[in-house]
């Protein structure tokens, strides 16, 4: 599995199985279950997914060594400011059965962004976690936070398809010395990504599956990649990226596809409300 070394020097692997809306009705722990079982070993989850829990089980069930393993997860904005982000973070950790994570993110830019940021890097000098980061950081929401962060973020986690490229951020980023994950990195299951012609004629030329293209063309971009799924083939499939690479004509015509339009937009007003709403985890 390839990696990365993160600006703190801790390394993070550059495919991580994410689980996102994947309900903790059990679907969560087969999920992970069979992505530790098919080979990754980078798990993405976030307290306002409520389904930590179901990724601990799996973690601890899957009789892998903790050391062999990084897990991501992230703050939610109901826990931001100093003291109910220190209070979140041990949720975290207690709801997963962890003593310490790889990673810990804010999710969101909104609210009390720099006490929650005090609070994650207490948690780091503590030990509960190794690396701390941001995620849904535009350049402007960066620049009216980060300054004033005592350390740096290691990780951006923001939505990246071949739809939308980011390239304004990846380029600030990469200034910065921050790696950018990809949340969505198949567009959500976006149909007209998948089936798109210019995908399947580089897809059909490489004897490959059209995520597969995708995800590769991610990854060759330098970013790490976060991709969800429940059905086993998809998840197997996947994985198996490491053993052909793009070539420069297909990396540049796959760039080509870049409309700069994502689903979500960070600075939309009403945002942090609407998410304050829409997800709760207590």
């Amino acid at each position: 599995m390839k990696t990365y070394i993160l600006n703190d020097g801790n390394s993070i692997p550059a495919l991580g199985c994410g689980v996102f809306e994947v309900p903790a009705d059990g679907t969560t722990y087969r999920a992970v279950r069979m992505a530790l079982d098919a080979g990754y070993r980078h798990i993405d989850t976030a307290a306002a997914y409520n389904n930590e829990a179901e990724v601990g089980r799996a973690i601890k069930d899957s009789g892998i060594p903790r050391e062999d393993l990084f897990v991501t997860s992230k703050l939610w904005i109901q826990d931001y400011g100093y003291e109910k982000a220190c209070l979140g973070i041990r949720a975290s950790l207690a709801k997963l059965g962890l003593d310490y994570l790889d990673l810990y993110l804010l999710h969101q830019p909104y609210y009390d962004v720099q006490g929650a940021w005090r609070a994650l890097e207490k948690a780091r000098d503590e030990g509960l976690v190794r690396s701390i980061g941001v995620s849904n950081f535009t350049p402007r929401l960066w620049q009216e936070h980060i300054p004033y962060f005592a350390t740096k973020p290691c990780v951006n986690q923001v939505e990246f398809h071949p739809f939308f490229q980011q390239r304004e951020l990846r380029a600030f980023l990469e200034r910065e010395g921050v790696l950018l994950a990809a949340w969505s990195p198949l567009g959500h299951g976006m149909k007209e990504l998948l089936t798109h012609p210019l995908i399947r004629e580089i897809a059909t030329r490489y004897q490959r599956e059209p995520a597969q293209i995708i995800l590769r063309f991610e990854l060759q971009e330098g970013c790490a990649v976060l991709v969800k799924s429940t059905n086993p083939a998809h998840i197997a499939s996947n994985l198996a990226l490491f053993d052909f690479e793009l070539s420069d004509e297909d990396m540049k015509a796959l760039r080509g596809l870049d409309t700069n339009r994502g689903m979500r937009d960070p600075e939309e007003p009403g945002r942090a409300e609407y998410l304050l709403a829409k997800y709760r985890v207590h």
